[in-house]
């Protein structure tokens, strides 16, 4: 390849003007005679680079699939001239094995290139608007295929090509299961940390669309039970990349599932507060319409730390949302010896805020109700509906009789509570009268 005139001759026949010409001819190649030539070239690239050839060849094998994309290829050993048996589908359906087949048949020939071909591969469909669905999924089947027979080294290298020109994808194209998958050995094995960041990118972009299964991942090399700087950095990476465009839907799931997460990794001992507080505060307090399911992962995680200082549970129950608790939860809180005694008053603050707001919206509907009966107590549509207000009146009685009872008894268990603990602290102030 490396022979020009002055080593030919000039009035001898010259290789490397035959090989041009052959060149010229690479649209009239077969489909096995690319693969042949590319699998050839990729092993001395750089006379392959210099005379043009890699990226011909690319290029007539890029058109090819640009074309197959539309017809039904066969193998590539098809004995035919043109190494594609093309036979025209005329039917307006066909099955999903069949349209599969067509997408990725040639996912199997190409997986035999090197790293840095498939780099080359990539960018020329990308360049071409190849679609980055059949594009990805593509770059996850190599990225598998690989992994059989290659080495320490040559898995870190075939994992950074595949990493890289996933990032170069619509991230919509991207199955968030797959990029899970390829986290697996990203772990136990030394990649780039540029390499290790656009994949921890991606993954947290579409974090909404993970499960706990996908998050419990093993923390290797370390003390505690599951990787939770890893998932925090998910976290980052969704609210960053989502940044003001992120709908609320999307915000509750991730919220819901980082609530299950947080109850998994919190009977770990080994895991520090200050990490278990970064998972509790790392979301928005609107992600959240209920806080019942982190306070049983924060009793959860006191139960099992119980050697945590009052500013450590402090620090625990600081990002706790008093007024997002149900009445059941706040009950139980009010008895709970393992949390702080600040947060038995608040708990109790927040059901005084409650009843004060029932009594109110009971107030105003009693008042509405008199107002109505007064003017249209004629009208048979208004007594039906003045009878059903009343009976719900009757509700939010039977309601605020209840949650008078609740207070009175939480009112007797913080006596006996702030009793204990209250005389040690000469700053102390009473307890607030939570029902008139």
């Amino acid at each position: 390849m490396e022979m020009n005139i002055s080593v030919s001759g000039t009035g001898s026949c010259n290789l490397l003007q035959k090989t041009k010409d052959s060149i010229d001819e690479l649209s009239f190649w077969a489909w096995s005679d690319l693969l042949v030539a590319l699998k050839h070239y990729q092993d001395s690239p750089r006379t392959a680079t210099s005379s043009g050839i890699l990226e011909k060849c690319l290029d007539s094998l890029v058109g090819r699939l640009a074309m197959a994309s539309e017809v039904t290829p066969c193998a590539s050993t098809s004995p035919d001239s043109s190494g594609l048996r093309i036979s025209f589908n005329t039917r307006s359906t066909q099955s999903s094995n069949k349209g599969l087949f067509r997408a990725t048949w040639w996912f199997e020939d190409l997986s035999a290139l090197s790293p840095n071909l498939i780099e080359m591969l990539v960018k020329s469909m990308v360049s071409r608007g190849y679609n980055h669905v059949i594009v990805s999924g593509f770059l996850f089947y190599y990225q598998k295929s690989k992994f059989y027979t290659a080495s320490s080294d040559e898995k870190r290298e075939v994992l950074e090509i595949v990493i890289d020109m996933l990032y170069t994808l619509d991230p919509s194209s991207i199955s968030c299961k797959s990029l899970f998958g390829v986290l697996r050995p990203v772990l136990r094995s030394n990649i780039s940390k540029s390499c290790r960041n656009k994949l921890e990118s991606m993954i947290g972009s579409q974090l909404d669309q993970a499960t706990i299964d996908n998050l419990l991942i093993p923390s290797y090399g370390r003390s505690y039970l599951y990787d939770v700087n890893l998932v925090l950095r998910f976290l980052k990476a969704f609210l960053r990349e989502g940044g003001s465009e992120l709908s609320p839907i999307r915000m509750k799931k991730v919220a819901s599932l980082i609530d299950l997460y947080i109850t998994e990794v919190a009977p770990d001992r080994c895991l520090k507060s200050s990490k278990f507080s970064a998972l509790v505060m790392v979301l928005p307090d609107s992600a959240r319409d209920s806080w019942d399911e982190l306070y049983h992962a924060m009793d959860i995680y006191l139960e099992v730390h119980t050697g945590l200082s009052e500013e450590e549970k402090m620090k625990i129950c600081g990002g706790l949302n008093y007024k997002k608790l149900s009445c059941e939860a706040c009950m139980h809180l009010s008895q709970n010896t393992k949390f702080p005694s600040t947060s038995a008053v608040q708990a109790l603050i927040s059901q005084q805020w409650k009843l004060k707001h029932l009594l109110e919206g009971m107030h105003n509907a009693k008042h509405y109700a008199d107002f109505t009966a007064k003017e249209d107590r004629g009208r048979e549509q208004v007594v039906v509906y003045n009878e059903k207000l009343r009976a719900q009146l009757q509700g939010m009685q039977w309601r605020v009789m209840e949650l008078e009872k609740v207070c009175k008894k939480m009112q007797n268990q913080m006596a006996k509570i702030m009793k204990a603990k209250v005389l040690t602290h000469s700053d102390a102030r009473p307890l607030p009268r939570l029902c008139s």
